[in-house]
C-alpha cells in the first residue's frame, strides 16, 4: 500500500509567481497510482473537482473559510481575489482545505478540530502558555480528518499548527494520534500530513505509542500495524513543471509492507 503526503502550497510555485498550478499538482501526486494521498494547503474551491483530476475517492474538509476580514466569501469569490496575485495572498481570502484520495471505497468519514477552545484552553494552563501566545494559536481552526477504508484500514491527515512554541503544534499531532488509533482500534491506522515538527525540535513521536519512526521534515506518513518502508522524499526534479518548482514542501511516500 502506497501513501503519499503534500502541501500544495495553495497551488503556489516555490518561490511564489503570479500563477498556481492546482490541477497540475493533484494529477502529479496521483501519477502511479498510489493507493492513498494526503493533501493540505488545498484551496477550498478545488475540492469538488479533486476526484475528476485524480480518479480516486475524495473527503475534504475546509479548515479555514473563506472570508475577507470578518466577512463570510464564497469558495468561487475566494478564489477569484486570490487569483489577481496568488503568491501574496495565498489563503488570506479563500481560506484552506485538506483532502484524503483513496482507492478503495470509504466507509465512513470523521473530522476533529485540533484547537478547539476547550483543548486551547486545558493546553495554555498546561503549558504555561502566555496570552497573546494562546490569541495566536486560535487565529485559525485546524483540523485532522479521517477516513476508514475497506480492508480495515484509519488514514488520517492533518495540518498542523505553525508555531514558534514547538510544544502547540506538538500538543496537535499527540492528540490527532490518539483519535485515529481510537477509530482504528485494532486496526491499521496511518497519520500523515504536514504536522509542522521535526525530530531535531521535537519529542513528540516518541510519545505515539506504536507508531513507526517519523521522517526528516516536518511532512510525515506514521504508521501503527505494520511495516513500513524508509521514507521516499521526491528529488527536486520530480516536481519541476518547466522550469517552476511546485510547492514549497516536498512529496513524501511510504509504502506499508
Amino acid at each position: 500500500m502506497v501513501i503519499r503526503t503534500w502541501n500544495l502550497f495553495h497551488g503556489n510555485t516555490h518561490p511564489p509567481g503570479r500563477r498556481r498550478y492546482v490541477e497540475q499538482m493533484v494529477r502529479l501526486i496521483t501519477e502511479g497510482k498510489p493507493d492513498a494521498v494526503c493533501l493540505q494547503e488545498v484551496p477550498p474551491w478545488s475540492l469538488e473537482r479533486l476526484g475528476e483530476w485524480s480518479g480516486m475517492h475524495v473527503y475534504g474538509e475546509t479548515a479555514a473559510r473563506p472570508m475577507i476580514g470578518p466577512i463570510p466569501l464564497t469558495a468561487d469569490l475566494g478564489r477569484r481575489l486570490t487569483d489577481l496575485n496568488p503568491g501574496l495572498f495565498r489563503s488570506a481570502f479563500e481560506g484552506q482545505a485538506n483532502a484524503i484520495l483513496v482507492r478503495r471505497r470509504i466507509l465512513s468519514r470523521h473530522v476533529l478540530t485540533l484547537n478547539s477552545f476547550g483543548f486551547r484552553l486545558r493546553t495554555a494552563r498546561r503549558l504555561g502558555l502566555p496570552l497573546l501566545r494562546q490569541l495566536d494559536w486560535a487565529k485559525e481552526r485546524r483540523q485532522v480528518i479521517a477516513v476508514r477504508l475497506e480492508g480495515g484500514v484509519v488514514l488520517a491527515n492533518l495540518h498542523a499548527t505553525n508555531a514558534r512554541d514547538v510544544r502547540i503544534p506538538e500538543a496537535e499531532v499527540e492528540r490527532a494520534a490518539q483519535w485515529a488509533g481510537q477509530l482504528a482500534g485494532d486496526d491499521l491506522c496511518v497519520v500523515a500530513g504536514d504536522l509542522n515538527v521535526d525530530t531535531k525540535r521535537s519529542q513528540v513521536f516518541g510519545l505515539l505509542a506504536g507508531f513507526s519512526a517519523a521522517g526528516p521534515g516536518v511532512d510525515h506518513v506514521l504508521v501503527r500495524g505494520a511495516e513500513v518502508s524508509d521514507y521516499d522524499s521526491w528529488p527536486r526534479g520530480r516536481r519541476l513543471l518547466g522550469d517552476r518548482l511546485l510547492s514549497d514542501h516536498v512529496p513524501i511516500e511510504v509504502r506499508i509492507l
